[in-house]
């Protein structure tokens, strides 16, 4: 992995701000800290008022697991183009069979995980995420988890920062939803940055020239060919595009 924000690698992009360029963000540990309370998620005020000025530059987009209405209100007036929630799932046409799913999981999660301390069940709709971040004992609580969600039959489960999701098994993912975004924009590149498990279903579309995968803290195994040291560098990588796109108007330029 690259350190996309040192003076060597940022050529990187640099050539993505050159090109018609799409640009997608994970919400949650990206844009936002990550805090023990997620309806408590905000982006620091530097962050949104580079966010607003960023989307006047490029088109840009916000690939959450939050439910899409949650992250739409979080990010109005800063003029995002498209919100994609519960991980790819919204918006959608085949929605119907999986709220029913998850209505059906709600009820039995929620019965099998009752008497485990600092674990809750957040219902987004279309999927679900059981936090243990107030869990004492995190690894037994994780444990608890995944045998409960063993028992729900045809699931997906993406493994966060002390959350499990879960979701229909076969359901989009946050891959499939930047393709569809990126060739309804008609933008030829890409650049991505997420910090989380459910991110790499991005970063392992791995189309060298074509997306810039970031990773928010750098890790073994992660498909994302870079990455910013933590989630505060959000703010000194969008500068960075920002300034790109600038000098790159003046070369186009007559």
């Amino acid at each position: 992995m690259r350190y996309v924000l040192a003076r060597a690698n940022r050529h990187l992009l640099a050539g993505f701000a050159g090109s018609r360029m799409l640009l997608a963000l994970d919400f949650d540990g990206t844009l936002a800290p990550i805090v023990a309370d997620p309806e408590r998620a905000a982006m620091r005020p530097s962050t949104r008022r580079l966010l607003r000025q960023v989307a006047r530059a490029y088109p840009c987009v916000i690939i959450s697991g939050r439910a899409r209405a949650d992250v739409r209100r979080r990010v109005r007036g800063l003029g995002v183009l498209e919100v994609i929630g519960n991980h790819g799932l919204e918006p959608g046409r085949a929605t119907a069979p999986a709220l029913r799913q998850v209505r059906r999981w709600v009820p039995l999660l929620e019965r099998s995980l009752s008497r485990v301390p600092g674990v809750t069940v957040e219902d987004k709709g279309l999927s679900l995420a059981v936090h243990y971040r107030r869990s004492p004992a995190k690894r037994a609580a994780r444990a608890r988890i995944l045998a409960a969600a063993a028992g729900l039959g045809e699931v997906r489960l993406v493994r966060g920062k002390q959350v499990v999701n879960i979701l229909p098994r076969g359901a989009p993912h946050k891959g499939l939803a930047l393709e569809r975004v990126r060739a309804r924009l008609g933008c030829k590149t890409a650049v991505y940055v997420g910090d989380d498990e459910t991110d790499e279903d991005v970063f392992a579309l791995g189309r060298s020239g074509r997306l810039l995968g970031i990773r928010v803290r750098r890790r073994r195994g992660t498909a994302a060919a870079a990455y910013i040291r933590t989630q505060a560098e959000i703010d000194r990588l969008l500068r960075a595009l920002l300034a790109f796109r600038v000098r790159s108007s003046r070369v186009e330029a007559p």
